[in-house]
């Protein structure tokens, strides 16, 4: 099967390092550490050095590309596969490798940009690329939706698929839709969207399963552990994608405050107990702080740990991610930025503050 798409292969392989000959005739323009990785709130949390940017992440991604192909190539199913339809996963990953390095290398060059757009784009075409192509992908145990009911019936995998395709395509269009729409509300868009075109087709061939004659005629080559994966996989799929919106849009910072120490209890982090006598300072800014995360916890509804910027090096922060307002305090050299969940309970902070520290 290899030779029967070996220009492909080749063609891709090399589209997936053309990054590499792109960072090095950047390399004297391009800074010493590079950003790599950007948080769900939009703000930097990864840096890598400019070897392992321009160098590293093509080769992981061709290793990616051609262990993805041979994964397929070992069922003789795939033989038979929709030629255009299997075309997709020749040119996922190198797809990938030009938005993902493009993306670094422009970040690096000072190019300025909002990473979410790219972000609701390159969701939003994966779904209309994909949802176009899977009505077309025949019965296999490594392309598609790889569920028990639609490997073991041919009809419900036909069926299924195009309920899907149908479905994959709209959700694409209104997920580009969201670049339009700020960052917090695009989440808040993107998870529910994204939840529907996964479960819902799942429904769709469990119920077929329950509806169909019973028959093994047609039945695609499946892997000795594939029926208890695919259970254990239905269960695990929705409870991951629930997890993940949960921990994006939920969360509080508290702020406590007791006879000689005030105490920041913050979801998903550990509190932070800090003395009255050992504040230096207590100051209110309307327009925050901006910072890079260099350790911690981000998300479009709070902002929490270790973060750095020009004007303080490094410094702690409690806050709600949407939230500009702010109250940054000195404690033994250490900064320390907080804020409420609007401005009136930002005001309230920084007044009960300045009270106990008799500013």
């Amino acid at each position: 099967m290899i030779k029967a798409y070996k220009k492909h292969i080749i063609l891709s392989s090399i589209v997936i390092l053309l990054p590499v000959l792109a960072g090095l005739i950047l390399w004297d323009r391009l800074p010493a550490t590079m950003t790599t990785h950007w948080g769900a709130d939009g703000s930097v949390d990864g840096w890598s050095s400019k070897a392992f940017a321009v160098f590293g992440f093509p080769v992981i991604l061709l290793a990616m590309h051609w262990l993805m192909i041979l994964l397929d190539t070992r069922f003789t199913k795939n033989y038979e596969q929709n030629r255009k339809a299997y075309r997709i996963v020749f040119w996922i990953i190198p797809l990938l490798s030009l938005t993902a390095n493009g993306f670094i290398y422009a970040f690096a060059l000072g190019w300025e940009f909002q990473p979410e757009v790219l972000i609701s784009l390159s969701i939003g075409l994966m779904f209309i690329l994909i949802g176009n192509y899977l009505p077309k992908v025949r019965q296999n145990p490594t392309l598609g939706i790889k569920i028990s009911w639609t490997l073991t019936n041919e009809e419900n995998w036909n069926r299924t698929h195009r309920l899907a395709g149908k479905m994959w395509v709209i959700g694409g269009v209104l997920l580009l839709f969201t670049v339009f729409l700020p960052m917090n509300i695009a989440m808040r868009v993107w998870m529910p969207v994204i939840l529907i075109l996964t479960l819902v087709p799942i429904g769709y061939s469990y119920y077929l399963h329950r509806t169909l004659p019973h028959t093994n005629e047609g039945t695609a080559e499946v892997p000795v552990f594939n029926k208890n994966a695919n259970r254990v996989g239905i269960v695990l799929i929705p409870l991951i994608l629930i997890g993940c919106a949960v921990l994006m849009f939920t969360g509080d910072v508290n702020v406590q405050f007791g006879e000689t120490s005030f105490t920041i209890e913050a979801t998903y982090w550990d509190d932070l107990t800090v003395d009255y006598a050992g504040i230096d300072s207590v100051e209110y800014r309307e327009d925050g702080v901006a910072g890079a995360r260099v350790g911690g916890y981000g998300s479009p509804r709070l902002s929490l740990g270790n973060f750095r910027n020009d004007e303080f090096g490094d410094y702690t922060r409690f806050t709600y991610t949407q939230q500009k307002s702010c109250v940054v305090l000195t404690s033994a050299g250490r900064i320390l930025v907080l804020n409420g969940a609007d401005d009136a309970a930002t005001q309230a902070i920084y007044d009960e503050l300045s009270a106990r520290c008799g500013e």
